[in-house]
């Protein structure tokens, strides 16, 4: 599965594709852990955004097609795109894969749905928060089927996370909802979670526990 994530390498439809560090513009080295923008050029690329030169500019800057995704080069030269990078979480200089850390959440039996989003910190500026739906379970009393949510806390969840994945990638925040917003497409629109995710602020000590609900969430800050 790990193999089958790789989004493969360049192809005879494709000039060059290749993982830049945004700053310096450097190819990040093969080491499949150290992350850049995906770059592509080539014939096959598009030409610009129509009647829009200033966002075809920016998409075409230093002479590559900037994608937007982020992601790494392993050492057999295979690509393999980690998130996007507006969704990429900036805490404390360290960079969050959403994708990762959902990726650790979806594993845990009890969770049907995982979006991971930033939200604000006081010390590290940035910090995972996870917005969750639960799974369902049935269960037969008296002869009537009856439905009801595998039931977890936001600090059984922080704690699962803590024990499968480096600390400093771990939520802060556990947000549990019935539903996650989706487009058409039934993508999750992530824009929508970061929007509930600023008005939540981890104290720098981590002390105290107060209720939020906003917006149809019923949410504990647990202290950690």
């Amino acid at each position: 599965m790990q193999l089958k994530a790789r989004q493969g390498i360049r192809n005879i439809t494709l000039g060059d594709v290749d993982v830049k560090s945004t700053t310096t513009q450097e190819s990040v080295p093969r080491d499949g852990k150290t992350i850049g923008e995906v770059v592509v050029k080539g014939n096959s690329v598009m030409k610009g955004y129509l009647k829009n030169p200033k966002a075809t500019s920016e998409a075409f800057k230093h002479g590559w097609f900037n994608t937007g995704d982020i992601g790494v080069i392993h050492p057999d030269g295979h690509l393999e795109i980690k998130d996007r990078s507006k969704d990429i979480i900036i805490s404390g200089g360290e960079n969050i894969s959403s994708i990762e850390v959902e990726k650790v959440l979806y594993e845990n039996q009890k969770v049907l749905e995982a979006a991971v989003v930033a939200m604000p910190h006081p010390l590290w500026g940035e910090t995972p928060c996870a917005f969750i739906v639960l799974k369902v379970v049935e269960t037969i009393r008296q002869g009537h089927r009856e439905e009801g949510e595998l039931v977890t806390s936001e600090r059984d969840l922080i704690e699962y996370c803590r024990d499968n994945m480096p600390h400093f990638m771990c939520p802060r925040k556990v947000v549990f909802l019935q539903e996650l917003p989706k487009n058409s497409n039934g993508k999750i629109i992530k824009s929508k979670l970061r929007d509930i995710a600023k008005a939540f602020v981890v104290d720098e000590d981590g002390v105290g526990s107060k209720k939020v609900q906003r917006r149809g969430v019923d949410h504990v800050t647990s202290r950690l």
